[in-house]
Parts: C-alpha cells; structure tokens; sequence
C-alpha cells in the first residue's frame, strides 16, 4: 500500500522544474513525458540546466539496472541533496526504477529529499509539485533528443523471466499501449518535425499479446508506416523466443521501416542459455539469425552480450568469442554480469572474478572491433541515405538506416559541406572508413 505524500510547500515566486534523467531510453521517453505534463500546467520545466536557481524543484529520474547505474543515481541524488541543504536548489523529488526498487532504504539513507516515487507514479508526482495529470495531453512531450527522431515506447514492463534482471520488479509485467493512441501520437510527433520513431520496449516482440491476444508488432508497423511524414522506424529491444518473423515481411514491404534490429542474445553456450532462462538453445539462435538474414539480406544485426555470468567457464567464454567471430554482427554491444538482488541469478553464485569478467568483455570488443572495421571498409565508395544529427567541431553528425543513436556508427561529413542541414536527410558518398565511424560527402 503506497503512502500519501502532501503537496510540497510553495516555493517563493514561481519555481521552475529542472529534469534530471539518469538510465536508457525508456527513462528519456518517461521524462520527455513528464515535462510535456508539467508544461501542460504552465509550469517552467527544464532538462537538466546547468544554471542552477535556487528555488529550482529538481525531480531525477533513477536508474536501477545494475551496479554501476545504481551507483551513478545515489551519486546524483546525494549531489542535488547537498545542494538542497546549502540553499542552492529548493527542493529535490526522486522518482524512476531506483526508487520503485529501493525506497525504504533511500528514504532512510537520504532522508532530506522531499518525495521518492516509483516508475508508474507520474500522477502523484505531479500532484506533490502543483500539476494535475492531464490525460488529454496523450502523446505530447517535450523532447529531450533533437526534434527529427524520438524514442518512442509501445510498451511497459516485460513477462520474461530471464534470471539476470531486475526490469520486471521495477517496472512490473508487460502493457501494451493501445495501438490506436500509438498512432496519434506518432502524427503528434510527425506534426512537430519528427522523421525518425525508435520503437522501445522491455521486449517489443510481446507487443499486443496482453491487448489484442496474439502479436501485434506487424500490425502496429503498418499503421506507424502510414504516418504521413515519418521517414524511419527503427526497432529496439526484440527478444528472440517466439520472435514473430511477420515483422521482417513488413520490413521488406515499406521503404519507412529501417532494415535494423537490435535483438538482444546476451550468451551461445547452452548451459548459459539455460541458466538464464532465456528460453532459447545455441541451435535456434543460430538458426534464428540466419532465417533473419535469408528472409532480409541487408538487415543491420545489433545485439548485446553478457560475460561472467555465474558459473561461465572458460570454455564457455571460447564458445561465446568463437561464436562471435563467426556470426560477424554488424554492431554488438558487450557488459559484464551484475549480481541483482531478488533476481533469479542471485541464489547463484557469484563466482567469475571482476577482472575475468572485464577481460572477457574486452576480448569480445576487440573481435567486433575488427569486425566493424571490414564491414565499414566495404562501405567506402557506396552512397547512402543519412539522417544529420548535429554538429560537431569540423564535422556534421549523421547515421545510416543501420545505425541508431548513440551506440552506433556514425558518418562525419565535413562542414565546409554546406549542403548539409541538421534534421534532414542527404545522400553521402563513402569515402574513406575506420573501426566505427566513416567520412563521407554528399552527393549534389
């Protein structure tokens, strides 16, 4: 039973609220969505302003993932509270999965923060600030990405019960959003200048199996592909059981749809896979990529690995590098295994030492990093469609189909290039590559 929190007292004048978002991109989306509440109630919101005010309602939006988020969230809060005691900020709220997972300890570690909320508390946040929840304001947000793409989430919590995560006690089981509401608010979006939806998720591939009794994800690209002005959809987060490989037909039938998938794997070995309770064998996710690649040819492979998980040995970890190498994913992400409370892995053993751990993550990267190096190489020479994020230094920031922000490739296109614009789309020859970035020009 949750209990009640008051209203805070008013601060003098009228405060404003400055967002802080720590975490992925679920907690980007969920903070876009906060403010886009707090402005519908006329009221000053910033995202994380490096001008402090001293009547400033700082609200930070945790991360609880693993151990190194969790540090960097109690880092941050501890931060904002110093400053709420030495009078530079008015108040500090802490919401987000940090604070759904842990609030009676942080309460009693941290007790000058003037209100803790969970992951699916937004109305009464919004109520201890001042605001109502306006459910009218369904799909506007204030955008925290540049306005040309958004991260758009079709999808709360997750049903999988792989033993490594804590997802499911901080965000509880999965909900789908009405497709309906999805589709409005990709016109909302597209209205305002987005050109580019990331679909996220906990696990995009459960989509509609909750709402409409079968899986959606086909259906709902098809009707997000209609949206007029949306440009590339991109799809983030699939789980390989039970993948519904309807989605690759519609991959193929709309030019909109981004030929990516990012498919988290996480291991090969077979006792791996078992222990963490993926539901899937070395055999079928072989086969599961390779009916993926035969079904669409030039699709962009991303998925994520995890290295000393309990009880890997050695020939597990070959197994996973040998398996890696010959797969030859187009981008590949790798992280060392956090022992999370009240997962399922934490009756295990936590019995890979740190430095092992971190030696296997390195040796994974060096083989994708070679990788990477002669997919790039067999770019140069080739032109493609890119999408110009922004600028930086000599160079305008861009990304092919293939590549999503932040974690991908990018392609540097010279601003002595003029016909480059920011939040636009350009044609850009190849010129010369590196391990993960490649120099183009476009093309008049």
């Amino acid at each position: 039973m949750k209990t009640k929190q008051s209203k805070l007292s008013p601060a003098v004048g009228n405060p404003r609220v400055n967002v802080v978002t720590l975490g992925c991109s679920k907690n980007i989306h969920d903070s876009e969505v906060l403010m886009g509440q707090l402005q519908g109630n006329d009221i000053r919101v910033v995202h994380e302003a490096s001008n402090i005010q001293a009547d400033d309602i700082v609200v930070i939006n945790t991360c609880g993932f693993i151990d190194n988020a969790k540090q960097e969230s109690i880092d941050t809060i501890l931060q904002y509270s110093a400053l709420k005691d030495e009078g530079k900020v008015g108040k500090v709220i802490v919401t987000g999965c940090l604070s759904e997972r842990y609030k009676p300890e942080l309460q009693a570690e941290i007790p000058n923060v003037d209100a803790y909320f969970g992951t699916n508390d937004l109305p009464e946040l919004l109520g201890t600030i001042g605001a109502d929840y306006k459910h009218e304001l369904l799909g506007e947000r204030m955008l925290t990405t540049p306005s040309h793409f958004a991260y758009f989430k079709i999808a709360e919590g997750c049903n999988r019960p792989c033993s490594f995560c804590a997802i499911p006690l901080m965000r509880g089981k999965h909900v789908s959003k009405p497709m309906e509401s999805l589709v409005d608010e990709a016109k909302h979006l597209a209205k305002n200048g987005t050109k580019e939806l990331i679909l996220i998720a906990q696990d995009l591939t459960y989509y509609g199996l909750d709402r409409y009794g079968k899986r959606s994800l086909a259906d709902l690209l098809r009707r997000l592909s209609d949206v007029a002005g949306i440009e590339w959809i991109r799809l983030q987060y699939a789980y390989p059981s039970g993948f519904p490989m309807d989605i690759l037909d519609v991959m193929n039938e709309r030019s909109n749809i981004c030929k990516y998938l990012d498919m988290p794997l996480q291991h090969i070995s077979d006792s791996m896979l078992k222990s963490m309770r993926r539901g899937i064998t070395k055999q079928k996710t072989i086969d599961l990529v390779n009916a993926i690649r035969d079904r669409v040819p030039d699709i962009a492979l991303r998925t994520t690995l995890i290295c000393g998980y309990p009880g890997e040995t050695e020939k597990d970890a070959e197994e996973l590098r040998q398996w890696v190498a010959s797969t030859r994913f187009d981008r590949l992400g790798c992280f060392t295994y956090s022992h999370e409370e009240k997962t399922h892995a934490h009756s295990l053993v936590d019995d890979v030492p740190e430095e092992q751990k971190a030696a296997r993550v390195e040796q994974i990267m060096e083989i994708q990093q070679s990788i990477s190096y002669d997919i790039n190489q067999a770019k140069v020479g080739n032109t493609y469609k890119v999408l110009v994020d922004k600028v930086e230094g000599q160079y305008f920031v861009a990304r092919t189909e293939y590549d999503s922000p932040e974690v991908d490739n990018e392609v540097l296109i010279p601003t002595a290039d003029r016909f480059a614009t920011v939040g636009r789309f350009a044609q850009v020859r190849i010129d010369r590559a590196e391990d993960f970035d490649l120099y183009g020009t476009i093309v008049k």
